[in-house]
């Protein structure tokens, strides 16, 4: 693999986003008007896990709701695909979008990086949220900063939660960080609705390989959408 470190850009990077540590929060990001429509629409595209083509979690509802016009506007938020730009930092498309939420009692994951594909920052994952989020409802965790090791730090063991940060927010935030952060999903030990979307965007190099697999993770979006990572705005879809 291609060590692929980041230069920051010289632009200002968008409000509350942390870019330097791998991540961005950005505050009531979805407009408050959508989430009624965005929490109907995950409802409506639940399905049992037996019903996709790889069995899903078994303590996650997974909805499928990538070709709903709304959902499909939270992932082209400017204020997203300008942190998404940033991290990227070339073209890159939409990949995938569809509906998590973890069940009442489960969702607890350990710390794990869903790792570049082929080459340091080629891809970004966003969580949606449609709910008020916390530790009582199964809040992800993250290690800010543990995308890009320094020049010989020891590598961080995932077991070690002493670095984890619980993130807590309202319905509306969504969270953007690079897929080699080391991040989870935690216990919704309250019973809690917490309704999410979490979206894929890879860099232009993967295109390939993400149709050869889009029928095992039921997929539909057609076209794809293409952005330019340096005004990030659709540039042509596939």
């Amino acid at each position: 693999m291609t060590d692929r470190r980041r230069v920051q850009s010289k632009r200002s990077p968008p409000a509350q986003a942390s870019l330097f540590n791998g991540y961005a929060l950005l505050r009531h990001a979805i407009p408050a008007e959508w989430l009624d429509e965005l929490r109907r629409v995950f409802d409506a595209g639940v399905l049992p896990s037996d019903q996709w083509p790889v069995p899903r979690g078994q303590d996650w509802r997974h909805s499928l709701l990538d070709n709903d016009p709304t959902v499909r506007a939270v992932c082209r938020l400017p204020q997203v695909l300008e942190v998404v730009g940033e991290l990227i930092g070339e073209r890159f498309f939409l990949a995938q979008v569809e509906g998590r939420e973890p069940l009442p009692g489960g969702g607890h994951q350990p710390l794990h990086r869903d790792l570049s594909a082929q080459r340091l920052g080629d891809s970004v994952v966003a969580l949606a949220f449609f709910d008020d989020y916390g530790p009582q409802n199964g809040a992800t965790r993250i290690v800010p900063a543990s995308h890009r090791p320094l020049p010989g730090e020891p590598p961080l063991d995932a077991n070690d939660e002493s670095k984890a940060v619980q993130l807590s927010g309202s319905a509306g935030d969504i969270l953007l960080f690079d897929v080699d952060l080391l991040h989870a999903g935690s216990c919704n030990v309250a019973g809690l609705r917490r309704r999410s979307i979490l979206i894929n965007y890879f860099a232009e190099p993967l295109y390939a390989a993400h149709l050869e697999t889009v029928g095992l993770r039921n997929v539909r979006m057609d076209p794809f959408e293409w952005f330019d990572f340096a005004s990030h705005c659709i540039v042509g879809c596939d």
